[in-house]
């Protein structure tokens, strides 16, 4: 599939997907601590794109172009950066006739219910034994990612692919490499900073 065409649905459109992000998502001039702790005069809250109708779905088609060659058996990721990025990649995909089959991880295991880390495997299914692409929604260090990663890991399943819609070029290609991690960024910091 091209970049114009995906089954019946309407194709990525990078231009689109980067004009919902600088409107519903990026802010600069303002100091900020980020996840990873460092102080930051620019930010990417991604969650007003991902939960926007169109931005939802390009995220989707976006990273159901990136993840295609990488041949996953399922995508998934850290609550709650991943969850929407999944929750659309899903149901796109599907509607696309070249559906993926997604979960995301906890940052720990619920008390309560079936106790489970990983979310949205059914009764029996399991990770061992699959290739997984992690996915998230902005990566700075690596370090949200390796939380999943790991977990995944010791669920069985192989990864060594990190789809991200914004790396904020501030180490993670180069912390993620030793871990047998390739970046994949849809986009990275540099194109939206002025």
């Amino acid at each position: 599939m091209n970049d114009n065409e995906m089954g019946g649905l309407p194709g990525f459109d990078r231009a689109a997907l980067m004009a919902i992000i600088r409107a519903r998502s990026f802010s600069q001039g303002t100091n900020v601590t980020l996840a990873s702790g460092r102080a930051s005069s620019f930010y990417f809250d991604m969650k007003p794109t991902m939960l926007d109708p169109d931005g939802a779905v390009q995220v989707a088609l976006a990273m159901a172009r990136t993840i295609k060659p990488l041949k996953a058996d399922f995508v998934g990721g850290l609550a709650m950066g991943a969850v929407p990025i999944v929750s659309a990649l899903a149901p796109v995909s599907a509607l696309a006739g070249d559906p993926i089959r997604v979960f995301f991880v906890r940052k720990e295991a619920k008390g309560h219910g079936a106790k489970r880390q990983v979310e949205g495997l059914a009764v029996g299914e399991s990770l061992d034994g699959k290739r997984v692409v992690v996915v998230e929604d902005v990566t700075t260090t690596g370090g949200s990612a390796m939380q999943a990663v790991e977990v995944v890991r010791e669920a069985g399943a192989t990864v060594t692919d990190l789809v991200t819609i914004v790396d904020r070029e501030e180490g993670a290609e180069k912390n993620l490499s030793p871990e047998g991690i390739a970046l994949h960024p849809i986009f990275r910091a540099s194109e939206f900073k002025s």
